[in-house]
């Protein structure tokens, strides 16, 4: 790797250490990520990771002086593999670092969720791109050249972990710019992939979710937007056995069984009885959602909240009926860290910037190495945030990270100031309280009153 990447000697401390930590030559394997002859596998993947710290793009780096030992080619090649199966490599990567580097230092009462969106992987300037499609933005509302890139995540609600990907051309075929391979071997990995890519995203999903949930991550909650919210579609992943919570829209088209009678979003609120006064929480009301396989009634929960950027109400649907709206609100608020991985993989993992190579499979293994690239620091940044993966030291002290409240937080706060204030600037005691006690006087009533209580004893 020093000579890959010459003067970025932690990057190369990081990603040494995180390739041989996670055993990703092993994975990489397993995954039918193979080369014939010439440089290593692992010495390219490991080059692959590095590329996007290092400031430069994959030319610059082979004119550069710090050049590595081998061609541009051996590179298009490994990406261009229509036998490697990324979507194997991606979830045995990410189930290794969950079960063995996350689950075990998470407390068992911790709602466990995977989240699912899309975003958009613009290519704007091609035109010969493999599957090329006019995708939808539904920031601009216009239409755009590229494809849509599916994601499916798990979170604890402190570390995302990207565990599944599918590039999405378009199910249309006239939306679709550019054609399929006609030399494609149909028993490869490469072709599944690009039959997948022209199929229905909601049916992507629900295959992806069923994958997912085999990987034992103890997640039985799927959080995602309104545009996959059909009942259809929330009905196929209940009978998988995942619980759904989503935000609904309002086509006046999709309705739901109150009383036996179908109501429409805007004719259910109608119906059920408000809240008085400023509530956030404005109504809750149990539904049916259809039937499943068997005939049986899909029960759900819809909470309609005040939406505080307008006038207007905002609803959520539920699965599980045996959540509290706040509980819903909660969970359906950890939705923003797959927008987060969104962000993070466009501005800084070069995502869609990379490369620009015309096959449709160097797309999806190019989208793998962001999302590693993202599990590698993810990973980094809670072992150094997490007390509790200092090992059996810390174990050894306390079993497990409680969730305390936040007067308790700030009577240790001022336990460790009481302290710091005795030992450093040398107070005496009666000091050092009554400036604590000056502190504790200034705060507002709602804690002012906990906090004397602690203060006494």
């Amino acid at each position: 790797m020093k000579q890959i990447v010459a003067g970025f000697t932690t990057v190369e401390n990081r990603i040494h250490s995180f390739f041989h930590n996670q055993s990703l030559g092993l994975l990489l394997r397993q995954s039918n990520v193979r080369k014939e002859k010439g440089i290593s596998l692992d010495s390219l993947f490991q080059f692959l990771l590095a590329i996007a710290f290092s400031g430069k793009n994959l030319f610059r780096l082979m004119e550069g002086p710090d050049c590595p030992d081998f061609g541009k080619d051996a590179v298009y090649r490994l990406l261009n593999s229509v036998s490697a199966n990324w979507r194997r490599f991606l979830l045995l990567l990410s189930t290794r670092v969950i079960v063995h580097k996350l689950l075990p230092f998470t407390d068992e009462t911790t709602t466990k969720v995977l989240i699912a969106d899309d975003t958009l992987y613009r290519r704007d300037r091609s035109k010969h791109v493999e599957l090329l499609a006019r995708v939808h933005d539904h920031n601009t509302g216009r239409y755009v050249r590229g494809f849509r890139m599916l994601t499916l995540g798990w979170s604890d609600g402190n570390s995302f972990i990207p565990m599944m990907l599918s590039m999405l051309s378009s199910a249309k075929d006239d939306n679709r710019l550019a054609p399929m391979r006609a030399d494609i071997d149909k028993r490869t990995n490469g072709y599944k992939r690009r039959r997948e890519s022209m199929q229905k995203s909601t049916d992507v999903l629900v295959e992806m979710v069923a994958m997912a949930m085999t990987a034992g991550t103890k997640a039985r909650h799927l959080l995602f937007d309104s545009w996959f919210a059909f009942p259809a579609t929330i009905r196929r992943i209940h009978e998988l056995g995942m619980h759904t919570i989503c935000m609904l829209k309002d086509t006046g088209k999709i309705t739901y069984k109150l009383n036996e009678w179908p109501l429409n979003l805007k004719e259910l609120y109608r119906e059920v009885c408000k809240r008085l006064g400023r509530a956030k929480v404005l109504a809750e009301v149990l539904v049916s959602i259809g039937q499943d396989a068997h005939g049986n009634d899909v029960a759900a929960k819809i909470v309609f909240i005040r939406d505080r950027n307008s006038k207007k109400w905002l609803a959520i649907l539920a699965t599980d009926t045996t959540l509290t709206a706040a509980e819903i609100i909660e969970l359906y608020g950890r939705r923003w860290d797959i927008e987060v991985f969104f962000k993070m993989a466009k501005s800084f993992l070069q995502l869609a910037k990379e490369f620009q190579s015309r096959s449709f499979d160097a797309l999806v293994a190019h989208a793998t190495l962001v999302c590693s690239r993202y599990i590698m620091l993810e990973l980094a940044r809670r072992e150094n945030a997490d007390p509790r993966t200092l090992g059996s030291l810390f174990h050894a002290v306390c079993d497990e990270l409680k969730r305390i409240s936040f007067t308790e937080a700030l009577a240790r706060l001022l336990k460790f100031l009481e302290g710091t204030l005795t030992n450093s600037i040398g107070l005496c005691k009666e000091q050092v309280r009554q400036l604590i006690q000056d502190f504790i006087e200034m705060l507002p009533r709602f804690f002012r009153e906990p906090m004397l209580l602690l203060a006494r004893n």
